[in-house]
């Protein structure tokens, strides 16, 4: 019995002390956590001021030309889809150029899952293709939406104010859904692209991998988008247009494409030739993307890169580019969060060899901007004195278009976000270089170095993600209409 009583005791002190110790941290935890969301009340504030700076009701509508192509983003589940379809796991997680069979996928996936890097791949088993649209349109919580680079951002440039000419081959149905300011240079088509969007959140299982952040795999089977089929239709009405921005996207649908021998270098060559039309005031924007196959970047870095005064990328895309340059070598899969010193020594880097490559390059023209978006911040660098302007109101912008896309919402709810960039960076790796705080009244921080400003800003990362597809194509898009 004295047993028994002193067990009685224990539990019921061990009881009394669990509640104290509870009410205890949420005690302390309260005036935290009321800390940390007045800090992410004020960035959200202080962005929102940043980005208004610019008065665009008082602007005439800018005119942007884009191509190429655009397609039919199914976006599901991605570990609910291989599920589905009784995909295991790989134990041999293995990077594939093109996925040709239920293994490779099975590999692939299980190569970007865990680190949350995305990707895109091109699916050369229509069977398997085929199999995967099915299973995906039977899946619960599936989303259709409009997709490709060049259409998603039509889209966006036009919900900013833009009157836009998009290059590319839709059915009625999508056409539908682009905005009333998109004129289509390109036939209609019966049957679209069709693109899988495979999402996946913070903490995603798939067997024993774990994502350690969200993000997508994409697979796609594409007919019309590798062919660049519109740009003839959109080279036609280029010059009547007349644009005051000309962007180049979507030509990652090139990659692992089985074309006929010389096809892909003829249409690379049609393509070198339009953007050497567009007068020298016109601005040229060139969106990279996910390429792993090393010839079409080396065709790339010849006929399209020298030709563009504007890049944008994410930070996969930025380090894949730089090996290339640099050595030759493609970067399959690189630290999905770097750290802003990483990226800033990195942007200088490839700004210098790109403007050395092109001084010998006949109707090259000289890069002016590079927009790097990564989940934790955004970064630009403007060149001093060139025609692009507002370029701490743009970083602002891209930073709050990146939740607002991937919330799924144009309003910003600070307690669905969280910043994960540091209170303070280094401006490089180099050892002694200076630290910039993250000020809370004036999150977007811009200095000048060299012959070109910088301009660096905080992300309010979406903590209930609705999708990450198409994300960097809203951002660069945003971050574009500001400096116009």
């Amino acid at each position: 019995m004295a047993n028994g009583r002193n067990t009685s005791s224990l539990v019921t002190y061990g009881t009394v002390v669990s509640v104290l110790v509870v009410l205890l941290a949420l005690w302390y935890r309260s005036p935290v956590q009321n800390s940390l969301d007045q800090r992410l009340d004020t960035v959200l504030t202080s962005l929102l001021r940043a980005e208004s700076k610019v008065d665009t009701d008082s602007f005439r509508r800018p005119k942007v030309a884009i191509g190429f192509g655009g397609c039919v983003d199914i976006i599901v589940d991605g570990v609910k889809l291989l599920n589905e379809i009784g995909l295991k796991p790989s134990k041999t997680p293995f990077h594939h150029d093109c996925i040709e069979s239920r293994e490779q996928l099975s590999q692939s996936f299980a190569y970007f899952f865990p680190p949350g890097a995305a990707s895109e791949r091109f699916l050369s088993n229509d069977t398997l293709f085929d199999e995967l649209v099915e299973a995906s349109r039977g899946l619960h919580g599936n989303r259709w939406a409009l997709g490709g680079n060049a259409a998603v951002m039509a889209n966006r440039l036009a919900s900013e104010g833009c009157d836009v000419l998009l290059g590319g081959r839709f059915s009625p149905e999508v056409t539908e859904v682009l905005s009333d300011h998109v004129t289509v240079a390109g036939k209609p088509v019966e049957d679209p692209d069709i693109h899988l969007i495979l999402e996946y959140p913070t903490g995603a299982k798939w067997g024993e991998y774990v994502s350690r952040r969200a993000n997508r795999y994409i697979v796609h089977s594409d007919d019309h988008n590798p062919l660049l089929d519109s740009l003839e239709d959109f080279e036609e009405q280029l010059q009547s247009f007349r644009p005051d921005l000309l962007v180049i996207g979507g030509l990652q649908m090139m990659d692992n494409f089985p074309f006929e021998k010389g096809v892909r270098e003829a249409r690379l060559e049609h393509l070198n030739a339009l953007m050497l039309s567009v007068d020298e005031v016109t601005g040229v924007h060139f969106e990279m993307a996910s390429f792993v196959d090393k010839e079409l970047m080396q065709a790339l870095l010849s006929r399209v890169v020298p030709y563009a005064s504007s890049l944008g990328m994410n930070e996969q895309e930025l380090p894949n580019l730089l090996s290339l340059l640099k050595g030759g070598n493609v970067t399959v899969l690189s630290d999905p969060n770097p750290r802003v010193a990483t990226v800033l020594d990195q942007m200088r880097e490839l700004y210098r060899l790109l403007s050395t490559e092109r001084r010998g390059q006949a109707g090259g023209r000289r890069l002016t901007r590079l927009h790097v978006h990564t989940l934790a911040f955004q970064a630009i660098i403007v060149t001093t004195g060139s025609p692009w302007k507002n370029t701490m109101s743009a970083t602002a912008k891209a930073s709050l278009t990146a939740n607002r896309h991937v919330c799924g919402s144009p309003d910003i709810n600070p307690s669905k976000a969280k910043l994960i960039m540091d209170d303070s960076f280094s401006i490089s790796r180099q050892e002694g270089s200076q630290r910039m705080p993250l000020l809370e009244t004036k999150p977007v921080t811009c200095w000048e170095e060299a012959d070109y400003e910088v301009c660096v800003a905080p992300v309010l990362v979406c903590t209930d993600v609705y999708q990450t597809a198409g994300g960097g194509d809203n951002v660069s898009a945003a971050g574009l209409v500001l400096q116009i």
